[in-house]
């Protein structure tokens, strides 16, 4: 006989493009997705609980259904973060098995966090019978990791997975939650490809220096909004407002506030330069957007600093950068396709040579964000 049906959901990587460390003051962000995925497989379970497994990660976990218990700092914190989101929100799911699947590097700054976050949520949606908006899941989801987890991460990430569309980046206004898809299938921007280079150098959004760069950060906002009360956040400042502020505010935020409105700035101009098809000027605004993260965001480290100083000067690159929250991860490059692989494999050797590092590079096109399939039936 066949068993219960099961749900499956599918939710990618994402790499961001320009605009980063921006999501969390009200800024622009410029991400796409990416073919590397999370699977949430779901189906109703006898007992009264709520089963969670992976292959991905370290031993299964069984909660019941009133278990309201907090973060364990073990991997079912992100899909149980997300069930605590739901039952806030008065949904309530039926008892589940919830296993994940997929190929989503860890650690490497492609958002494998929020991808079983969105995976697990379609999933416990679709048993519940509820559909949200792809912005309601993008929120709930980001709760979820700041509120269970206590990662302060911004909406980018999630918001990039569920709302993705093939061929295309996404532009997303952070404050509103408006966006629009950009093309990277137009012009001579058709023949390039996204490479994405792991430097195999890994680290921890949730706590260290990603927390204080984020309250450095907020203390030069802070400032800024003081001075100039019509501001709603950094998303509406100008550098010269910023000059104007400088007094009031420690140098260090002073750096971080120019990074975030001189990336907004870039996002702005790398639109104009996706609608042009124009990867020159497109790779231009990743490289100026590279060192302002390593001078003014303070964010790199020298591995990622030779990666993107190497691939700069490699045959058909047009842009390089430090890509995600820092401190090591991936860089992403803008390159021609007829280059992709001889370059990808140039940038790995002299990496190797230089710190005696094999990286990870992945070759990409912008794919589709999370999906939700039929239900399936499986026999026993």
């Amino acid at each position: 006989m066949p068993a219960a049906p099961s749900i499956q959901c599918t939710a990618p990587a994402r790499v961001n493009l320009l605009g980063e460390h921006t999501d969390y003051t009200g800024g622009l962000v410029l991400p796409m997705a990416i073919p590397f995925f999370t699977t949430a497989t779901i189906a109703p379970r006898k007992q009264d609980e709520y089963n969670f497994r992976s292959d991905l990660f370290d031993g299964p976990r069984t909660i019941a259904r009133d278990d309201r218990s907090l973060a364990t700092e073990l991997w079912t914190d992100y899909p149980i973060g997300v069930l605590r989101q739901l039952q806030q929100r008065g949904i309530e799911p039926p008892a589940f098995d919830l296993y994940l699947g997929g190929n989503v590097p860890f650690g490497a700054g492609l958002s494998s966090s929020a991808s079983v976050e969105v995976a697990s949520a379609l999933a416990m949606l679709s048993l519940s019978g509820v559909t949200l908006a792809p912005e309601d899941v993008a929120l709930l989801c980001q709760r979820a990791e700041n509120d269970y987890v206590h990662s302060p991460c911004g909406i980018m990430d999630q918001f990039a997975i569920t709302a993705a569309r093939a061929g295309h980046a996404l532009l997303l206004h952070t404050r509103d939650l408006s966006y629009e898809h950009l093309p990277m299938n137009h012009g001579a921007l058709a023949k390039t490809q996204i490479v994405v280079c792991n430097s195999m150098v890994r680290h921890s959004v949730a706590s260290g220096e990603y927390g204080v760069r984020r309250r450095e950060l907020e203390a030069g906002q802070a400032a800024l909004l003081k001075e100039f009360p019509q501001l709603r956040d950094l998303g509406d400042a100008s550098l010269q407002q910023l000059e104007a502020a400088r007094p009031l505010m420690p140098y260090k935020s002073y750096l971080r506030c120019r990074h975030i409105i001189s990336d907004n700035g870039r996002v702005l101009q790398a639109r104009d330069a996706m609608f042009a098809g124009d990867p020159i000027t497109f790779g231009r605004l990743m490289l100026a957007g590279h060192a302002s993260e390593r001078d003014d965001f303070a964010c790199s480290i020298d591995e990622i600093d030779f990666l993107v100083e190497t691939a700069a000067a490699l045959p058909g690159c047009f842009g390089a950068r430090l890509t995600g929250g820092g401190f090591g991860g991936c860089t992403v490059n803008l390159v021609d396709r007829e280059h992709s692989e001889s370059f990808a494999t140039a940038l790995k050797q002299a990496y190797d040579q230089r710190y005696g590092i094999t990286a990870e590079t992945y070759i990409c096109d912008a794919v589709d964000g999370a999906y939700t399939r039929s239900p399936l039936f499986t026999n026993h």
